[in-house]
């Protein structure tokens, strides 16, 4: 297994990790909102510090690659690449509604072998970015921006297996499918650096890997800048 950097900024949370051999050996997070340019960089000096300190060296790095904030990928991809081309070693490209889905594959204690995990991102007003995954990870519903409306996810409801819907955008769904019993709503899934290991070390040994110069996030949508309230003459 190899030495990885994993950096994580598609969101509120701004975090980087270290890991080898299946561990997570070094990680810093900040909860506090999007700050992320001003601490990624102090971020990843400390995991790597830390593998300099342990003679390790690193093999590759993993970033997080959307969809999410358009400011915090574009914060996160910068600094991959730039480390990436610096160091000569490989760009792994994490797609964040799989590494919430993986995340809550480990932390909901969903048991039923047949539960749909649906990942939700927020993307203001009733929209989210969001796909539907099973088990094996493999897309019921392929990823996209998504206006929540009654009959959403309308064809998985009415499948009658478990559905476990989390992330920053779930909470506009709760009211919309309030009469689903199959239907739970777990808290507390959020992307991290921490939580990118399975993936990118899967991404490593099928050398799976992502253009250091011409790799762009994935947004789903496309950019809307907003107006200004009072226009300056």
């Amino acid at each position: 297994m190899a030495v990885i950097l994993h950096i994580e900024t598609s969101g509120t949370t701004c975090s980087a990790a270290l890991s080898a051999e299946g561990m997570i050996l070094a990680h810093r997070e900040d909860f506090g909102g999007r700050n992320h340019a001003a601490l990624i960089s102090d971020y990843v000096k400390h995991c790597l510090d830390h593998a300099a300190s342990h003679e390790m060296e690193l093999q590759a790095v993993a970033v997080s690659i959307g969809p999410g904030s358009y400011t915090g990928l574009r914060i996160g991809l910068s600094e991959a690449k730039g480390l990436a081309y610096a160091l000569g070693v490989p760009l792994i490209g994490v797609h964040t509604l799989e590494l919430m889905a993986t995340t809550a594959m480990f932390e909901a204690a969903a048991d039923d072998p047949d539960t749909i995990f649906i990942p939700m991102v927020d993307a203001r007003r009733m929209e989210v970015y969001t796909a539907a995954y099973d088990y094996s990870l493999d897309s019921i519903v392929e990823p996209q921006a998504m206006i929540l409306e009654e009959d959403s996810f309308a064809t998985e409801r009415a499948s009658g297996r478990p559905l476990v819907f989390f992330g920053s955008g779930a909470a506009k769904a709760q009211p919309l499918f309030a009469g689903d019993s199959a239907a739970r709503y777990v808290e507390g899934i959020e992307p991290l650096a921490t939580g990118m290991l399975a993936l990118a070390e899967k991404a490593w040994a099928n050398r799976q890997f992502i253009d250091i110069a011409y790799s762009t996030p994935v947004y789903l949508k496309d950019f809307q800048a907003t107006q200004p309230k009072h226009k300056v003459l």
